[in-house]
């Protein structure tokens, strides 16, 4: 991995790629470090062009100029932001680290194993960026249990947005997603359509659509999708577009 230890002290840099000297990435390679005793000179590393980018800033907290929290807000604007860990001796700053999406948050004096700790934590967080910007493969990234899950589009059924949150239904079982509804549907228009305002559906698992009744609002007309059980209301302002999809299919077939 190529890293980046920014400090103002000169024994923190030293110390720091020494204990990196004890990591070696998965592949059993040791990692290319740089150092930078200020903002400045980080951002002049970061925004050199080199055979490969920086992918980690070990980023010190309280150092003259830009201190690093300011510094690791400047970095979220980058098109391809590093990962960042905090290394610092203040442990305050914790919770505004992680309000700024770091991978990490170390005190001085920092172990081996928190710091090998740190850059796994680090490495996951750079494989999420990289799926998140990957149009090849539509997918969702969802948070449960303090991980991150990749669940390709083409395993959703549907998404609904209930309250505060969407629920993501596969063939198998729900997850929970946080987002706007009206935002998944722009990105993924390709595979996703709305059947209803609180609800879209996969174009490719939609299989027929069938007359109900309802106690509240009368007849009306609901969604068969493959592989799930529930029968889902289609709005009239939509029945238009799910007969043409189904039509589609049809002729497809």
């Amino acid at each position: 991995m190529q890293i980046l230890i920014v400090d103002d002290e000169a024994l923190a840099r030293a110390r720091l790629r020494t204990l990196l000297g004890d990591c070696h990435s998965d592949s059993g390679h040791g990692h290319h470090v740089l150092e930078a005793a200020d903002a400045v000179q980080a951002r002049a590393l970061l925004l050199a062009k080199r055979p490969a980018p920086i992918e980690l800033v070990l980023l010190d907290i309280h150092m003259p100029g830009q201190d690093g929290l300011e510094l690791a807000e400047t970095l979220r604007n980058f098109p391809h932001p590093p990962a960042i860990v905090f290394v610092t001796a203040h442990a305050g700053h914790a919770l505004q680290a992680f309000e700024l999406d770091a991978a990490d948050y170390l005190t001085k004096p920092v172990r081996l194993e928190r710091l090998k700790q740190a850059l796994l934590k680090a490495e996951r967080s750079n494989q999420i960026q990289a799926l998140a910007l990957d149009d090849s493969a539509p997918s969702l990234l969802i948070q449960e249990r303090g991980t991150t899950i990749r669940l390709p589009l083409t395993e959703v059924r549907y998404l609904k947005a209930e309250q505060k949150y969407i629920t993501v239904r596969t063939v198998s079982r729900h997850y929970i997603l946080d987002g706007a509804l009206a935002e998944l549907e722009t990105r993924h228009s390709q595979q996703l359509l709305r059947v209803h305002r609180n609800t879209l559906v996969a174009r490719g698992a939609m299989r027929s659509l069938e007359k109900y009744e309802d106690h509240e609002e009368g007849e009306g007309w609901g969604l068969r999708l493959q592989g799930v059980p529930e029968l889902l209301p289609v709005s009239r302002r939509q029945l238009p577009a799910v007969r043409a999809v189904l039509r589609g299919e049809a002729e497809a077939l």
